[in-house]
């Protein structure tokens, strides 16, 4: 973690990284009122927003419109760099279909069967699920195919993973103990352990942005709220964890707001951006 930035109303950050899912929307999949206008004071002060999420560009396309973007987003668990005002990844990388399949032979012969489900690359990718898996957010759209076989079709940026005993902790320190250099293992959500390209987390795909725009990491302030954007708290200048984050991430935070329930992004940017 790089080391907490003092900040005042009058030292405001010039990058503001923001996660989706139990971070910047509420429970029901969208912004807050407060939440819209505590980003248009970021975008007023001449700083920029950023959402670097865990949902592919597809399924961040919707929700960018709302907010306005026609910029970056960092998509995938920073696999995919969408520019969203020309409609296109500027950067992707994709999961290898042998390296996936070995990984989950791995994890299978550790706990037993698992649900699998795949995000395909590209700005039109689709999210398929394969018999038994549940989405973890019911209102993503999502195909189901009739087997396993099914999911590698065409290049997809990560798996997903469900156990239908074992916890989220659980299951990701299984199989980060046994997947090695095959795949980075990731927790993003409520029923959501991740397989992405070896290497890649939001932190890659931040850095990479940040670069686009000339930014630097120490004029960043990011909030999150699971595992997975601890690279990105590392990576970042300031840290915020919501009050509903996972221990781990709130662990290594700089600061901790309150929930996403109760606009705890709003909370800290309306004292950075008055």
């Amino acid at each position: 973690m790089a080391a907490p930035t003092a900040y005042d109303a009058h030292c405001a950050y010039s990058l503001v990284a923001t996660d989706l899912d139990g971070t910047l929307l509420r429970g029901d999949d969208t912004f807050s009122d407060r939440s819209l206008r505590a980003l248009a004071g970021v975008a007023a002060a001449g700083a920029r927003h950023l959402v670097v999420t865990g949902r592919p560009a597809p399924r961040v396309r919707p929700l960018l419109d709302i907010l306005g973007g026609k910029g970056l987003a960092v998509c995938g668990q920073g696999a995919q760099l969408y520019d969203a005002g020309a409609d296109r990844l500027l950067w992707s990388v994709t999961l290898d279909r042998e390296l996936a399949e070995t990984a989950l032979g791995k994890i299978e012969a550790e706990v037993g069967e698992v649900y699998v489900a795949v995000d395909q690359d590209g700005v039109d990718g689709l999210t398929l699920i394969e018999p038994g898996y549940l989405m973890p957010h019911p209102t993503l759209p999502a195909l189901r195919v009739g087997a396993r076989d099914d999911l590698w079709c065409e290049p997809i940026s990560k798996v997903l993973l469900r156990h239908p005993t074992l916890s989220d902790d659980e299951l990701a320190a299984t199989a980060r103990s046994v997947v090695g250099s095959l795949a980075t293992v990731t927790m993003s959500g409520p029923g959501t352990v991740e397989l992405q390209p070896c290497g890649v987390t939001k932190a890659t795909g931040l850095a990479l942005a940040a670069e686009h725009l000339g930014l630097r990491s120490r004029d960043t302030i990011a909030f999150g709220d699971m595992p997975n954007d601890i690279p990105m708290f590392d990576w970042a200048g300031h840290g915020v964890a919501m009050a509903n984050a996972h221990p781990e991430l709130k662990s290594v935070a700089d600061e901790v707001t309150t929930s996403n329930e109760d606009d705890g992004v709003a909370v800290v940017l309306e004292g950075l951006f008055p």
